[in-house]
């Protein structure tokens, strides 16, 4: 499951949909000035700034009069529901597109703005955002997770920083103490944050390229059951104060190894200085490869504004030809990896150390949830994913069972095609 930073600080008091599809939108069908109004909205960011800066970059474009509105409360909803009627916005930030919502015709094709371009955004997260072969949502901003080792304590127990997911394991075990856990992959033992991860680095896919399921394979039940055997070995940490997001319990000492995200890097390095290194999870059997979950929020435009085509000029000028506004987003407020990778390398705050390794990482082994992966796939698969570390269950027979729920989902959906 691939969370945000932006999307775990932006959760703020619950408003009810009605407020979200009312008449406070924003939206004029007149115009101002040199266009027209257009109506833009984002999630609520936790990052200090961000709103302030999002309105300036409204306010600096000429052509339209664009109104930020910055939704707290459940956003997905929100938008879900504001964009079956005449009231929701123009341009709007989403975790998606979902295929709801494309196959819904509910956003629009944006595949145009990409020309000259494309190959320069990230292609692990543009992936999910087109379907088709047409491209429904334009990547803001890459967040990414890997796992942070603290040097100091690897070395004091003759552990290297694990390759493999065996060495991962052992490693783990070695480095138990009374005082300290080998590992913190959040506080369920790491059901809600690994995701895909361990399918991946068995070689294997959620969802493969002809949409059918992609773990239907032995190696998968290998590399979920040596995700229990940091259960078992009682080498994960449990109960921490603070969840896998945030990296306190990791800069305290309760565990010499966390499995956290980009955003958490920089109080990372002001509390440890150089005593910290990062790494993709490893990769499993000789199939294996290494792999970082990577998520980006999209800017999309509504097929029910009467502005689609001043829509998409505005999110061209500012997520495609804007390119200084996009490296102040992703680095001014936070710290997040550009989307277009030609930035993502010249940009000064990622260019040495673990910064240096996270953008590579994300380049060179970043992996998406497919737009095929929907919630019911996903639901399916974290349950089973939870009974195999806690409960011990059978990984090939709680596998068996989610390859027959995720390929009647597939059918179902690509039947709406």
């Amino acid at each position: 499951m691939t969370i945000s930073r932006r999307g775990l600080l932006g959760a703020g008091a619950a408003v009810g949909l009605l407020s979200a599809c009312g008449s406070n939108t924003g939206r004029d069908d007149g115009g101002s000035g040199d266009g027209p109004k257009l109506s833009q909205w984002y999630h609520q960011y936790g990052e200090q700034g961000t709103e302030q800066a999002v309105k300036k970059y409204a306010a600096a474009y000429k052509k339209a009069d664009v109104n930020v509105q910055w939704r707290p409360g459940n956003y997905d909803e929100q938008t879900a529901a504001a964009l079956l009627t005449a009231s929701g916005p123009d341009v709007f930030e989403v975790n998606g597109p979902s295929l709801d919502q494309i196959q819904g015709k509910q956003v629009a094709d944006l595949t145009e703005l990409f020309d000259g371009v494309k190959d320069d955004f990230n292609p692990a997260v543009l992936a999910p955002k087109t379907y088709d072969g047409r491209i429904w949502g334009i990547p803001q901003v890459v967040d990414m997770q890997m796992l942070y080792y603290r040097k100091s304590l690897l070395s004091d127990a003759g552990v290297r920083p694990p390759q493999t997911l065996d060495e991962l394991v052992d490693a783990a075990k070695k480095l138990t103490s009374k005082k300290t856990k080998g590992l913190f992959l959040g506080n369920d033992g790491g059901a809600g944050v690994l995701g895909g991860m361990p399918l991946y680095a068995a070689g294997l896919e959620l969802v493969t390229a002809d949409g059918k399921v992609g773990f239907d394979d032995p190696a998968a039940a290998r590399a979920l059951g040596k995700i229990h055997q940091l259960y078992a070995d009682k080498s994960l940490l449990l109960g921490a104060p603070a969840d896998w997001s945030d990296p306190s319990a990791f800069v305290q000492g309760l565990t010499a190894m966390q499995w956290s995200g980009l955003w958490a890097l920089p109080s990372v390095q002001k509390e440890l200085g150089d005593d910290f290194g990062v790494l993709p999870f490893p990769k499993d059997g000789a199939e294996g490869r290494p792999a970082v979950p990577v998520g980006a929020y999209a800017a999309a435009v509504s097929t029910r504004s009467k502005h689609q085509k001043a829509g998409k000029d505005f999110l061209k000028w500012l997520w495609i030809d804007s390119t200084d506004r996009q490296e102040d987003f992703a680095l001014g407020y936070g710290f997040h990896v550009p989307a277009r990778m030609s930035l993502a390398k010249k940009a000064e705050k990622l260019r040495k150390g673990a910064a240096a390794d996270a953008v590579r990482y994300t380049t060179d082994h970043g992996r998406a949830e497919p737009l095929l992966w929907t919630p019911a796939s996903r639901s399916a698969y974290q349950d089973a994913l939870s009974r195999i570390i806690k409960d011990g269950a059978s990984p090939d027979d709680e596998l068996k069972k989610v390859v027959r729920k995720v390929s009647a989902e597939l059918g179902r959906v690509k039947k709406k095609s």
